[in-house]
């Protein structure tokens, strides 16, 4: 089974509740853990991180990414992973200033950055790249946050390990065939545009170790 085709498994068999799976049961986490499965809200436009197969007509012409107001599109799932040089094992904490990757489950593609200017604001531009979870050293990212692991009920920016602009959203829409999908990219700058919190997920158990660690008792939750 390859990478693309796993993920979509995992996501399907845990919201579903297969009894024949044999992943591990999400459970209700203070924190955020490698392998698990997450939807990304842009606090300041009410937003969802957002992909699928349409691609830009302009710039890098990679996967689009962008923010939609819907809750239950499925094409705001990302996995949470480590990188090339540093594996995260699956249940294993994030920690603040940690860098992930995060992909697409749908897609198999990874969140990306480079220097090519986004369509409608002329920022960095953020696409999905590669193929069943492995691209390049561009689709990078540090997770920004306050204490010294991601907690689920912190906002926290993103950003570029490669370029340091931070994941932002700052409120052009797309007309055909994307119409009202708001533009991701990334910035330099720091603002209120930058900030993302956890929502709807399918969350990977942690070792006994780490749930010492980092959690109270923990409950189960779908």
């Amino acid at each position: 089974m390859d990478y693309h085709m796993f993920l979509v498994v995992f996501l399907w068999c845990s919201v579903l509740l297969f009894s024949t799976c044999s992943f591990s049961a999400a459970t209700e986490l203070s924190f955020v853990t490698c392998g698990s499965v997450i939807k990304l809200l842009n606090v300041k436009h009410n937003v969802r991180l957002h992909s699928h197969d349409v691609r830009y007509g302009s710039g890098s012409g990679q996967q689009s990414v962008t923010g939609v107001t819907s809750v239950e599109d499925s094409n705001s799932y990302w996995s949470v992973r480590g990188t090339a040089k540093a594996l995260c094992h699956r249940g294993t904490a994030v920690k603040c200033g940690q860098n992930i990757r995060l992909t697409h489950v749908n897609t198999g593609r990874n969140l990306h950055s480079h220097y090519f200017a986004s369509p409608l604001s002329s920022n960095q531009e953020v696409s999905a790249f590669g193929e069943d979870g492995e691209g390049d050293h561009l689709d990078e990212w540090t997770v920004l946050c306050g204490g010294s692991v991601w907690d689920r009920n912190e906002a926290v920016r993103f950003r570029h390990a490669a370029t340091d602009a931070l994941l932002s959203v700052t409120g052009e829409q797309y007309g055909r065939p994307i119409h009202g999908q708001r533009e991701v990219h990334a910035m330099t700058s720091s603002s209120q545009h930058s900030y993302w919190k956890v929502m709807e997920g399918v969350f990977m158990k942690p070792s006994e170790n780490m749930s010492r660690e980092y959690s109270s008792p923990l409950h189960t939750e779908f």
